[in-house]
């Protein structure tokens, strides 16, 4: 298959290029190239997608597949559209696009929030959820409209693995490596789950090849939050590493923040927002989603945190924050 892939130098988009071109598929990156290099196999063809025009390069070209991972940038997924003639057309979204983000267990068919019609790319750092997911639901009918039943819209929820600098799945694995104690939200309900990307690439190329269509949560099973972190303990841990509970309350008035950023812990969130982590992941499994290990994962997480040295996280509590909490 000839497949071009729009971005291919992140964490995500660049799992899917190598994945494609490891399979022996003709592999195009269209990418500024500035996020990293493409996988090796793949061609990197430069492109700014936030100049029009951007893509006339690759105008009358024919592509087996494209899959397109461009978030909150409408115009950049109509033009695309406008531009390049695909057989078969992916569209990577989001979980944030469901309107219920408290209900646990919801399907693909789940009520989305409104269709944002916002041309112009919004930085995510200044926007709210529901903004960003009216954006994707906006793209998502854009794709539909051009493509029709050629389309496949995916939709992650927490993707870890190998390459993501978000530090929400690596902070757990660093902490838990370093050992000695370390401070856990005390909330057994709390569901989580997560996709390594590197199994989110398998099944996108799985898709393209197999031309699937329709609507996907690429997300894992769901696991209870403090079991996962438990486990990330027994796999990554030290001797002397211990899981110390404090009740979220205490958390909060500590100054602690949910779910990523400075001062937080990383996936940790509060019950009105449950939903977001707890999907059905059936569906997507039926349609040959497969998940690696966890240990795979966490150590591939460990590797990337200790990979990435001593750092300013990007989600996370500093040692002194931690060492504050147990004092």
């Amino acid at each position: 298959m000839r497949i071009l892939v729009l971005g291919a130098t992140g964490h995500g988009s660049g799992w899917i290029a190598a994945e494609g071109a490891v399979r022996g598929h003709e592999v195009i990156c269209a990418a500024r190239g500035r996020s990293g290099t493409v996988p090796p196999g793949a061609r990197l063809v430069k492109v700014d997608r936030s100049r029009p025009g951007a893509l006339a390069p690759l105008a009358g070209q024919r592509f087996d597949a494209v899959v397109d991972v461009a978030y909150g940038a409408l115009g950049w997924v109509r033009e695309a559209l406008a531009t390049l003639d695909a057989g078969h057309w992916t569209f990577v979204s989001s979980i944030n696009t469901y309107a219920d983000t408290a209900t646990q267990h919801q399907t693909a068919d789940a009520p989305q929030v409104p269709p944002v019609y916002e041309e112009e790319r919004v930085d995510l750092a200044d926007t709210t959820p529901e903004h960003y997911g009216g954006i994707e639901v906006a793209s998502e009918h854009a794709v539909r409209d051009t493509m029709g039943a050629r389309s496949l819209i995916v939709r992650p929820g927490p993707i870890s693995g190998p390459g993501d600098k978000t530090d929400r799945f690596a902070y757990w694995a660093g902490r838990c490596h370093r050992g000695g104690p370390v401070v856990v939200p005390d909330d057994p309900a709390q569901p989580i789950q997560h996709l390594d990307a590197r199994d989110l690439a398998r099944w996108v190329i799985t898709a393209a090849e197999q031309r699937l269509t329709g609507a996907f949560d690429a997300v894992g099973p769901v696991r209870d939050f403090l079991g996962t972190l438990t486990e990330i303990a027994a796999v990554v841990g030290r001797a002397d590493t211990e899981l110390v509970p404090i009740a979220p309350a205490d958390l909060l008035a500590a100054g602690v923040h949910h779910w990523q950023g400075p001062a937080s812990l990383p996936m940790w969130l509060p019950e009105p927002f449950y939903g977001l982590v707890s999907h059905d992941w059936r569906a997507t499994r039926d349609a040959g989603l497969t998940i690696r290990p966890f240990a795979d994962t966490v150590h591939a997480a460990l590797e990337e945190d200790l990979r990435r040295g001593n750092r300013p996280r990007a989600a996370g509590l500093t040692d002194e924050e931690h060492a504050a909490l147990l004092s």
